[in-house]
């Protein structure tokens, strides 16, 4: 198949080989994918893939690896031990993980391991047992964001906002979104957006639910959630979802931050940082990193895209084919561009 490969640290497009099924899996035509701030971490920190104890991701500069992992595909073939629950033609997505032995060892993210060739490519292969078929005529492109907005869904379920709260997102980019889009779902009023980005900003607000946007060259988020909490009469702590991961950003939030604030940390973290537990012990904060998106989240916004409760295309800016993949990645790289540019491996989806 075509694919963008990625060997020896650098990317390039070209033919490498099929996936193959295996027992409980089915390979799948891939229809749309999306790129990721992932894709880009994955390359630039392969000392993270290297030394994953957990055997989920394994960088190994000697062996193809395909990236991408937010995708939707056309059912094309089975491997041994499938049921008929997809039929050929049948249009599915999946979390994004390849079981091993049917999940007996463990699991290989899709697109981040040589073993689990991800969805930048022409063909993918996924787990039968925890794909689920897309039954509405929702778009594909639609549907492959889930992944992407699953992520928000998970870090605003587990803030669990009580009356009086109101939430700042930290971000713009499509993980702010898709925290934006889960809070305006569950009717959080005020919303408070900071990114420096004017259409990232304006975006949040007009398609996602934000209320408030706040451009932090010019003031502080903080401020703006002072004002607003005593216009509003809603005295409950700051929840802040932190959607950048920018070097010495959360030591920043701490610092900034009023006592009891709870902070979600959504950025993804792929280089070590520092945060002085003395000023987040006198803050009194709560910090939480990883653990999600779990199933609930991912299923159920999957349920959401497919039933046009939540659209997460305006996040589109581009659509490319797989030429211009690398190009792509460089510029999402430089924290260009839109929050989620769209790849169609075979051509136009539907």
């Amino acid at each position: 198949m075509r694919a963008v490969v990625l060997r020896e640290g650098k990317l390039e497009v070209r033919d490498t080989a099929d996936p193959v099924p295996g027992e409980g899996e089915l390979l799948l035509r891939t229809l749309s994918t999306a790129i990721c701030a992932s894709d880009v971490h994955f390359m630039d920190h392969p000392e993270m893939g290297v030394d994953d104890p957990t055997g989920r991701s394994l960088y190994d500069a000697d062996r193809d690896i395909v990236l991408g992992h937010e995708f939707v595909g056309e059912v094309i073939g089975h491997g041994p031990g499938t049921t008929d629950n997809f039929p050929v033609g049948t249009r599915v997505t999946s979390i994004p993980i390849r079981l091993v032995n049917g999940g007996a060892d463990g699991a290989r993210i899709i697109g981040q391991h040589p073993d689990a060739q991800g969805s930048f490519g022409e063909l993918v292969v996924v787990a039968e047992g925890i794909a689920r078929r897309v039954e509405s005529d929702v778009a594909s492109d639609a549907v492959a964001l889930v992944d992407a907005f699953a992520v928000g869904e998970f870090y605003v379920r587990s803030a669990a906002l009580a009356p009086g709260e109101i939430p700042i997102v930290i971000g713009a980019g499509a993980i702010g979104l898709s925290a934006v889009a889960a809070l305006a779902a569950r009717g959080i009023d005020p919303i408070v957006v900071s990114d420096f980005n004017p259409e990232r900003r304006e975006l949040a607000r007009d398609c996602f639910g934000a209320h408030v946007v706040v451009d932090p060259a010019q003031e502080s988020p903080f401020d703006v959630w002072r004002e607003l909490r005593a216009e509003r009469n809603l005295w409950g702590p700051a929840v802040v979802f932190e959607c950048v991961g920018a070097s010495g950003l959360i030591q920043k939030l701490v610092e900034s931050a009023d006592m009891a604030t709870r902070i979600y940390c959504a950025g993804g973290w792929y280089t070590g940082d520092t945060l002085d537990i003395t000023t987040a012990t006198r803050q009194g904060v709560t910090i939480q990193f990883g653990g999600g998106p779990m199933p609930q989240d991912w299923y159920g916004t999957l349920d959401a895209i497919a039933a046009g409760r939540l659209d997460p295309t305006p996040s589109i800016g581009r659509v490319i084919d797989l030429d211009d993949v690398p190009a792509a990645i460089d510029f999402a790289r430089r924290g260009e561009g839109p929050p989620r540019i769209i790849v169609h491996p075979n051509g136009a989806a539907s």
